[in-house]
């Protein structure tokens, strides 16, 4: 394969050619033989800032030949190239007029870490879970066949996404649209993860796409510009289903990245010239960590436990268990209806699967965990990392709807712990209790304390009271307990005696604790890192206005609109589930005038 020419080290000099593009009508301006240097100078560039502020690293490095031939050959945005995910995607908006804004990616006032149409026309198709590239693109075609405009349409789909099964269904359906459907094959070998299963092995390519009615064109060598760009205009020109087949390398340019892409997949800030991250400070470890220990040890002394991943091991903490149990942990790529049936299908002969998969990506699954795991009561247990909001990563991975579409199904347990302790006891209940479970958990550091020497069942079901009081009931759920805890000593300043509970599960709710504590104080604040429709303090409303009416309930929770990308603790405090919000809001569910506010609260962020 050819190999672009390496990046040790930005150089320091004048970003010429770039600097010069603010849109694909000026890359198309220059001639032929200046394209070399504009990939050149898009690499520097994408090493600059990625040592800089970090972000999706290695796929979009791969991919700086193919987005420069796309954008040359195709009219864009006149023409519409369809890219999967958006690890893909750094090059592009670099070439698309946000090379200014690129250092402040997925930050508040930056652009998104994927691909967003409300950032500009060139970004055609909102893309951040993956495999959905060629559909939209199929659907795009079909439009502008219908239309007769003259205009084309192209996915990108790559990084492993071809092994999801909506790019199979896709692929199966648009070669029978009569459009002009085209697609590039980014085969790079990888998902996040090393890619797995047949597909993966790409000798085959040719004839998987053929027998799928496309015509191939390929392969070719993705880091070989001039014979990228011949094969681009070829794919432009063609008619009819066609498929371009590029072999690339995830983080071709930069030695680092080449020689462990998974690694480099995604990337703190680090020094350009050594590859050397920027060392984080000592603290905790993180949720995914303790939840991976917790169910290692878990495995040890059962052998019937199983982890199951969908092309997530990093993220989801399955390598660190696989390193422990290699034999007893499954990637079964990104495909997460295929994990949670296929862990349903391990359930029926005995074995205890535990389905770890990001709150986000389980929606995916949803009628999976209905049909085949709830309505059969088998005991798999979800383990959903990333619930509630996750910072930078922004609204295509941020977690707040899963407390919603998970209590509303029949035999499944939700719950939630307020620290990695609770984590480990949840994670031994669910596996142990023979039942369809699932445990959330969010993103970032655990609060750090002791752990238990063994993981052990909890009475499912039942919640624990923290802290007594009598003037207002706060019931945290998860990650927000330690904010009612610090919102209980706020109040206390105040003369208010805030009563504490760990909510602990969602379904079936401690009813029995909540009405005490509710009868007790006569006001009650629910507290939870979720949506408010549907949710946590949706379910306490649900079982408590019917016994105790005159109760006054208050409820904190996520609004009513995507929350963008930014800082998570900055979210948190935006929307009201910092201590010092939580304590306005009781003061105003009892009926104290609060202190003047200092900030804005977003609307919809809780009752009232």
């Amino acid at each position: 394969m050819f190999s672009p020419p390496r990046v040790s080290q930005p150089d320091g000099g004048i970003v010429s050619l770039l600097e010069s593009i603010g849109s694909p009508e000026d890359l198309r301006a220059l001639p032929r033989g200046d394209l070399d240097q504009v990939a050149t100078e898009l690499r520097r560039e994408l090493i600059r800032v990625g040592s800089e502020v970090g972000g999706h690293f290695a796929g979009s490095l791969g991919v700086v030949e193919l987005s420069v031939a796309l954008h040359y050959a195709f009219e864009t945005p006149r023409d519409r190239i369809v890219w999967d995910v958006g690890h893909q995607g750094y090059a592009h908006k670099l070439l698309t007029g946000r090379r200014q804004g690129l250092p402040r990616i997925k930050q508040a006032d930056g652009p998104s870490g994927f691909l967003r149409r409300c950032e500009g026309p060139y970004d055609v198709f909102g893309a951040g879970h993956a495999g959905t590239s060629v559909s939209a693109m199929a659907g795009i075609a079909e439009a502008q066949r219908r239309a007769g405009d003259g205009a084309r349409a192209v996915a990108v789909i790559g990084d492993g996404a071809a092994t999801a099964g909506m790019s199979f269904e896709a692929l199966n359906h648009a070669s029978t649209l009569g459009a002009d459907v085209r697609v590039v094959f980014n085969d790079n070998g990888m998902s996040i993860a090393p890619n797995v299963g047949g597909l993966s092995e790409t000798g085959e390519a040719k004839r998987y796409f053929e027998a799928l009615g496309w015509r191939y064109l390929g392969p070719v060598d993705g880091h070989d510009l001039p014979a990228v760009l011949a094969a681009v205009e070829s794919l432009r020109d063609a008619q009819g289903p066609t498929v371009l087949h590029a072999r690339t390398k995830k983080g071709a340019g930069y030695a680092p990245a080449e020689a462990d892409p998974f690694k480099w997949h995604a990337t703190a800030p680090f020094d350009a010239a050594s590859g050397a991250r920027q060392k984080k400070e000592g603290g905790p470890p993180s949720w995914t960590a303790c939840f991976a220990d917790a169910l290692s040890r878990l495995a040890d002394r059962d052998s019937r436990v199983v982890a199951i991943t969908a092309a997530m091991p990093d993220g989801t903490g399955i390598d660190r268990f696989a390193a422990r149990h290699p034999d007893r942990a499954y990637d079964v790529g990104i495909a997460e209806q295929h994990a949670v049936t296929f862990a349903a299908g391990l359930a029926t002969e005995g074995l205890r699967p535990v389905c770890a998969i990001y709150s986000s990506f389980l929606q995916r699954a949803f009628d999976q965990v209905v049909h085949d795991v709830a309505l059969q009561e088998l005991p798999v247990t979800f383990a959903l990392d990333r619930a509630g909001l996750v910072g930078a990563d922004g609204p295509t991975h941020h977690g707040g709807l899963d407390l919603a579409y998970l209590r509303v199904i029949p035999n499944l347990v939700v719950c939630a712990p307020r620290d990695e302790n609770e984590l480990q006891h949840l994670l031994a209940t669910g596996v142990e209790s023979g039942r369809p479970f699932a445990v959330r958990f969010p993103r970032g550091a655990a609060p750090g304390v002791p752990l238990d020497p063994d993981p052990k069942p909890l009475p499912i079901g039942r919640g624990e009271l923290l802290r007594e009081g009598c003037d207002v009931a706060l019931v945290g759920l998860g990650k927000t307990v330690p904010a009612s805890l610090d919102a209980a000593e706020r109040l206390a300043e105040r003369g208010i005696s805030a009563a504490v509970v760990d909510a602990r599960f969602v379904k079936p709710l401690d009813v029995e604790l909540l009405s005490e504590v509710g009868r007790g104080c006569g006001a009650l604040v629910t507290v939870e890192d979720h949506s408010l429709s549907g949710g946590f303090g949706s379910a306490v409303l649900e079982e408590l206005s019917p016994r105790l009416p005159g109760l006054r309930i208050e409820r904190i929770g996520l609004p009513d609109h995507f929350v963008d990308h930014g800082d998570v603790n900055d979210q948190w405090r935006e929307i009201g589930l910092d201590g010092a919000s939580i304590a306005e809001r009781a003061l105003r569910c009892v009926g104290v005038p609060a202190p003047s506010p200092t900030r804005a609260v977003v609307a919809g962020a809780s009752d009232g």
